[in-house]
């Protein structure tokens, strides 16, 4: 709380220094304090870009409700709100209600996806060596925070149901589950080690690596990459896994369809395991087969999730925000 009010007097202060025509606020605590601070200030312009919500499975009814007013009560005073998807703009406008729909403008991510695409071969070969994996072995991996929303037991439940000594899961991230988590493989008497040496791998189908600095390696060293996620913006990890040229098996959450191919096969609701458990068996047999490269999307993904195009988009939407401010004068 009193980060917080150190954090909207330090930016109070800034705008009023520099007086800027434009301020531009990303993600929930942030943006809140950041626009606050804008209005407080008079700053003509302000704009803020969702990159996911908190409108369901991350607090309960009471708490969520207050976080929805607060929504609702900013995005009066927000002259343009960005959604990263068109299923995400749907939610805010006609789910939730934050704003009418009207006020939002799509305006997907963008990275620099070219590190996922270069020197594969090599980078494939060096992950595999250093965690032993053998050529027949399928790496199944899932990347991010080991948090609640996450859903990893999810996971953790798929391991134990697959009996293929040659299938290695790997859970790349680090948060506060990390001992649940760990605690809950063993009660599914799955096999696990934590940060392994090479030769300890192969007795493990689980291997928790904490965070990994290279992701352009682990993409590269995979087969399959898995989001279980309960609620989602745009899941960065599936669009770098479908740049790496990886197919993907993942829950139905929030802009995960807007990722993918039209009619995308190994995509399931949340509660529906037994769908994902069979359909990463028919993945998996697809890998061995050779024949999952038609669900592979990276020239699409590389197009549409470019930094570049995100620079471009940007851009004219400042400039349209500045004509408007302009008229208004």
């Amino acid at each position: 709380m009193f980060s917080d009010l150190r954090a909207f007097i330090e930016i109070r202060r800034i705008i009023k220094k520099f007086k800027p025509d434009i301020v531009h606020t990303h993600a929930s605590k942030a943006g809140a304090v950041g626009r606050l601070a804008a209005i407080s200030c008079g700053v003509p312009c302000i704009i803020h870009t969702f990159h996911g919500h908190v409108f369901h499975s991350y607090f309960g009814a009471f708490k969520t409700f207050i976080f929805k007013q607060i929504e609702r009560i900013l995005a009066k005073r927000t002259n343009l709100i960005i959604a990263i998807s068109e299923l995400q703009m749907h939610e805010l406008a006609n789910v939730y209600k934050i704003a009418p729909a009207s006020k939002f403008k799509v305006v997907p991510l963008g990275f620099d996806l070219q590190k996922f695409q270069i020197g594969q071969d090599e980078k494939r070969a060096a992950f595999r060596k250093r965690y032993g994996l053998q050529t027949n072995d399928i790496a199944i991996g899932i990347l991010g925070r080991l948090v609640e929303i996450k859903n990893h037991t999810f996971f953790i439940d798929l391991v134990a149901k697959t009996n293929d000594k040659s299938v290695k899961f790997f859970i790349v991230g680090d948060g506060h589950l990390l001992i649940p988590l760990q605690q809950y493989a063993t009660s599914k008497q799955v096999n696990w080690i934590y940060k392994p040496e090479v030769e300890a791998v192969s007795e493990n189908s689980l291997i928790f690596t904490s965070w990994m600095k290279q992701t352009d390696q682990f993409f590269a060293g995979m087969d399959i990459v898995a989001l279980t996620s309960k609620n989602e913006g745009t899941p960065v990890s599936l669009i770098e896994a479908q740049a790496s040229g990886k197919p993907v098996i993942t829950t139905k959450v929030g802009g995960v369809e807007n990722i993918l191919p039209l009619a995308y096969p190994y995509c399931y609701a949340v509660d529906d395991f037994e769908g994902y458990l069979n359909g990463l068996n028919e993945l998996i047999r697809c890998v061995r087969a050779n024949e999952a490269k038609a669900l592979i999307n990276s020239k699409d993904i590389s197009s549409k999730y470019s930094y570049q195009r995100l620079i471009a988009d940007t851009e004219q939407v400042y400039a349209d925000c500045l004509l408007k401010i302009a008229k208004c004068d």
